[in-house]
């Protein structure tokens, strides 16, 4: 049963009973576990690399925590086009319009590629950007190095991407999953052998790394475009069917959608990644203590952000057929669910604070003491913005679900580059806090995020934000 066929039951207006509070509850974690399960597989290959990296020592972590963070803000802007393709998508499959669905995926596709094809740029010049961003040079050497192979993963990452969005809708986020995780567990062997020269291959260290992502990153790619061209069940979309032909009004909406997404995302991705610029400042401990905690940060909050990608879609199909009994149950569900998992994943980071970061380090390494001394406190910061965090992400997911963009993106730029990176500065240098001052300035800026997000989520009606 395709997902749009399940919620045609509750629309209002067409004879039928509303869907109830435990319906849409039980409705979203059908399509909210999957898309979770896609988040944790898809950060256990970052896990991996940090955590094999890691056993080489802090200065090669160090340069992976770099090398990433730089990949995946340009990553994750570019994602803003698959994520504006979800709600265009989903109205038109509620609808039932495949056309509408083909449309929407295959020029997300267009747009992807044609963005990817641009940041080759930046990319290559990674190692005098950092430079030229005042960090160690043998660190921006390591970095450099990793990124002249990690590059080439951004076309693969970005075609995954626009599939997850097209089987999300479709309902087959479960094959999304599976693809995943057998990526997740490619990438640790590839690592286990590149990294450390096993199975006869040489020792690449950090340069390993990035070659195992790459590997694993191809095998995804191909495996979800042979199943979405074999699969009977989506013949009807006919994804590939003329697929070098330009539909230029389709792909200015994604742009259109998507360009204020992105820049929500790289507002809160850019925030993290200056950070780790600022950590930097403070030294190479701090850094990669840094990096655990925001590793482990990162984990927990694929939870909330797998949420928000089924309430784009839950709350994306209700708005595409006026229904507002089941925009505002779809909406408020999500959030309260969100909220109760992010406060249990803070309770864990208080409780097992140097359990958690052990299993970033080799006791073997002379400098493995200090990183988790200096990684304790972040992670006790980080439990506390743990709902924040959710929140925020949740909030930006149902507003994408009624394609309010733009409105979202002043709420972020606002929250994180006037309230968040401010405090970060302030707290960590003219008043002396360091590593930590900088972290309880991310807290602030997600915290705002969160009451701005949400709030205008329990006034869209006001707002004139549903028809």
């Amino acid at each position: 049963m395709r997902l749009g066929e399940e919620i045609e039951g509750a629309a209002v207006g067409r004879g039928r009973p509303a869907e109830g509070w435990l319906g849409h509850a039980r409705a979203t974690m059908s399509l909210a576990l999957p898309l979770i399960g896609v988040q944790l597989a898809q950060v256990t290959m970052n896990v991996t690399d940090t955590v094999m990296v890691g056993w080489l020592g802090a200065g090669e972590l160090a340069a992976t925590v770099l090398a990433t963070q730089a990949f995946f803000v340009l990553f994750l802007f570019g994602s803003g086009f698959a994520h504006a393709a979800i709600p265009l998508a989903a109205g038109a499959e509620g609808r039932g319009d495949s056309r509408g669905v083909r449309r929407s995926i295959r020029m997300s596709v267009w747009v992807l590629m044609l963005y990817g094809a641009i940041i080759m740029v930046p990319l290559a010049l990674i190692e005098p950007i950092l430079l030229a961003l005042d960090q160690q040079p043998e660190t921006a050497r390591l970095a450099g190095a990793y990124m002249a192979i990690g590059q080439w993963s951004m076309f693969p990452a970005l075609t995954i991407l626009s599939l997850r969005a097209y089987l999300t809708v479709v309902n087959r986020a479960y094959l999304m999953l599976a693809v995943i995780v057998a990526g997740a567990v490619a990438n640790a062997g590839f690592n286990w052998i590149f990294i450390f020269g096993h199975l006869g291959a040489p020792a690449m260290g950090i340069v390993g790394a990035a070659l195992a992502t790459l590997l694993s990153n191809l095998l995804m790619a191909g495996l979800l475009v042979g199943y979405t061209v074999a699969a009977p069940g989506l013949k009807r979309y006919e994804l590939y069917a003329r697929a070098w032909r330009p539909d230029w009004p389709a792909f200015f909406e994604v742009v259109r959608l998507g360009l204020p997404i992105s820049a929500t995302i790289i507002a809160e991705v850019g925030l993290f990644a200056t950070s780790s610029i600022m950590m930097g400042w403070l030294g190479t401990v701090p850094l990669a203590a840094h990096g655990i905690a925001l590793q482990i940060a990162s984990i927990s909050f694929m939870v909330p952000l797998g949420l928000a990608s089924a309430a784009t879609v839950r709350v994306g199909l209700a708005f595409g057929r006026n229904d507002r009994l089941a925009l505002g149950r779809a909406g408020a569900v999500v959030v309260l669910i969100g909220a109760a998992l992010a406060l249990g994943a803070a309770t864990l980071f208080w409780t097992f604070p140097e359990r958690l970061i052990g299993l970033y380090l080799d006791p073997k390494n002379a400098n493995s003491a200090e990183v988790l001394v200096a990684a304790v406190p972040l992670l006790l910061v980080a439990a506390v913005f743990q709902i924040a965090d959710a929140l925020q992400a949740i909030g930006a997911g149902v507003l994408r679900g009624m394609k309010d963009t733009r409105v979202p993106m002043v709420i972020a730029l606002v929250s994180y580059w006037l309230v968040g990176m401010p405090i970060a500065y302030v707290l960590a240098f003219p008043v002396g806090l360091g590593a930590p001052g900088i972290w309880w300035g991310l807290a602030s800026g997600l915290a705002a995020a969160a009451v701005m997000m949400n709030w205008r989520y329990v006034r869209r009606e006001r707002l004139g934000l549903v028809g």
